[in-house]
């Protein structure tokens, strides 16, 4: 399937849901099939053409083992519960279904079987306008050596240079606020010239 695209002129193809599965199999097990459709399609076209799209939430714990076998983080915004700690819990089907498995350890696995991106939503900030989930982020960009491109929660310029000077993160993207023009993008690529981080202007 992922030829027809492909042929059709597309650099790059995302994988979702499919991508967890896999992953999971792969991290159970230890073993690359080398059927998958990531190492098929990074084999064939190479791993820069494999973007793999992450869509985690929050799951807070009051202690890091209630999360044994996860990658937790402490966090510095506390749960309804006054929780201290928190693991990123992948989903599929658009954030409908949970799956045993978090973020960070995804996009390692990811990595490994060849995919060349991470494109890292995160299904709490999504629409929130309140700004992307840096510490997420920052978990995973310190895991992988392929690109990580930040995505949910974008409400203002500030928003994007903060994710980039506090994360590390390879791209940024927001949609609403771009669709709705609540926020032009000139005013975010001035924004980010601004305060030094490389943006085409043009």
């Amino acid at each position: 399937m992922a030829d027809r695209y492909f042929r059709s002129g597309a650099d790059k193809i995302s994988i979702g849901s499919d991508a967890v599965h896999i992953a999971k199999v792969f991290v159970d097990t230890g073993k690359k099939t080398g059927r998958s459709a990531i190492e098929q399609i990074s084999r064939v076209y190479g791993a820069q053409a494999v973007v793999i799209s992450i869509d985690p939430r929050r799951v807070y714990v009051a202690a890091r083992q209630e999360a044994a076998g996860h990658h937790v983080i402490e966090t510095g915004i506390p749960g309804p519960e006054g929780e201290r700690f928190c693991w990123y819990q992948c989903t599929v089907q658009g954030g409908r279904t949970a799956v045993d498995l978090d973020a960070v350890t995804l996009a390692k696995a990811c990595e490994a079987l060849g995919a060349g991106e991470i494109l890292l939503n995160c299904i709490d900030r999504d629409g929130t306008k309140s700004g992307f989930d840096l510490e997420l982020i920052r978990a995973v960009k310190q895991a992988v050596t392929i690109p990580v491109i930040a995505s949910s929660g974008a409400g203002s310029p500030a928003h994007f240079s903060q994710v980039f000077t506090e994360t590390g993160a390879d791209a940024a993207l927001a949609a609403g606020i771009f669709h709705r023009k609540e926020v032009p993008i000139p005013e975010v690529k001035v924004h980010l010239a601004e305060h030094g981080i490389p943006v085409r202007r043009s």
